[in-house]
């Protein structure tokens, strides 16, 4: 195997588990805030991994990713929710599901900031092996969570984004619209394995070397 997909895969596998377990529980807390306990009550309010990771879409479908070029991508054990007990339905049903890619856009944010210290620590020490590795890790970081930023954000069934269009269209384009959210799984494997995905990884690079650039200029 090509060492630079082992080096991406040794790299991207803790972070992706760190940024699963973080989505997946910004649902839950926000759900339970929202007046929804359906979570809270299976123990998926917590950080702990065996609560969210799924075999198929947090291991296979990120290594699928890897060894194809494909962006690294994935997802957790969908987190089980009842919008009837919700407050408000609408709102409610939209704040659960930006809450795991605002978990992941505060770990692109902190893995940033980690970026800037090691920075700042090589200044003084130099390069050491340790500290180019836990840099590459935090650099692997922001990218990976800005990448499961824009994915979860695909109006594609049955990631967040579908959820939050639902809510913002009329109400016989919504009805449409629902009829497709059998088929999402579907749909993403398709667009995996056409390859479609990648200009959408190409994108969300740039915007996490935009991060990684702010820090730089902050160092």
């Amino acid at each position: 195997m090509d060492p630079e997909i082992i080096e991406r895969i040794v790299l991207s596998f803790p972070v992706l588990l760190l940024a699963f377990c973080v989505h997946e529980f910004m649902h839950a807390w926000v759900a339970l805030k929202q007046g929804d306990d359906t979570a809270y009550m299976l123990g998926r309010v917590t950080l702990d991994p065996r609560a969210h990771i799924d075999p198929i879409g947090s291991i296979l479908f990120p290594l699928v990713g890897a060894l194809t070029g494909a962006p690294l991508i994935g997802w957790a054990k969908p987190t089980p929710t009842n919008p009837r007990k919700y407050r408000n339905y609408k709102r409610g049903d939209i704040l659960v599901s930006l809450a795991g890619v605002a978990g992941n856009l505060g770990l692109a944010v902190l893995f940033t900031l980690l970026h800037v210290v090691a920075m700042l620590i090589a200044r003084g020490t130099g390069p050491t092996p340790f500290l180019v590795t836990a840099d590459n890790l935090f650099v692997t970081g922001v990218l990976v969570n800005i990448m499961l930023i824009f994915f979860n954000l695909l109006p594609v069934p049955p990631l967040d984004g579908s959820h939050v269009l639902y809510h913002l269209l009329p109400v016989n384009l919504a009805h449409a619209y629902r009829q497709l959210f059998p088929y999402g799984m579907f749909i993403l494997y398709i667009l995996l394995l056409m390859k479609a995905l990648q200009p959408m990884g190409k994108l969300a690079e740039d915007v996490a070397y935009l991060f990684l650039s702010v820090g730089r200029l902050v160092a």
